[in-house]
């Protein structure tokens, strides 16, 4: 009996780790412009492979970069909102490096993927 109370409780725990984690989602959508930009792009980049009929190596290409891009400005609005709150919105010449470093990871990441989207579909469309 203490055995299935154990499990329950870390079945429980673990299905409150992804409401947290799906509370996060609506948070970055809601209070980041530049999620939803990465979402409309995505979007876009989904309707071209089901338009274009893409190989399972480039759907898996395009699955890997829009992740990459996501979970990016996921940290980098997450270290935002954590030095804004450390410093009181005051500016620090460290925090600020910190700051344009998690946007610098945003930024290649896009890059990435819109190199990738280029190589995949530029092709099919000319």
């Amino acid at each position: 009996m203490v055995l299935y109370s154990k499990i329950m409780s870390y079945i429980k725990k673990r299905i409150l780790s992804f409401g947290h984690a799906f509370r996060g989602l609506r948070l970055l959508f809601k209070e980041t412009p530049n999620a939803l930009i990465h979402l409309i792009a995505a979007i876009i980049a989904i309707t071209l492979g089901c338009v274009f009929r893409i190989s399972g190596g480039e759907w898996l290409a395009i699955i890997i970069v829009i992740g990459t891009v996501f979970s990016m400005e996921a940290v980098n609005t997450a270290l935002e909102r954590l030095s804004d709150y450390t410093c009181n919105k005051e500016i620090h010449p460290t925090i600020k490096k910190v700051k344009d470093l998690a946007a610098a990871a945003v930024l290649i990441a896009v890059v990435a993927a819109l190199t990738v989207g280029i190589i995949i579909f530029l092709p099919k469309i000319f």
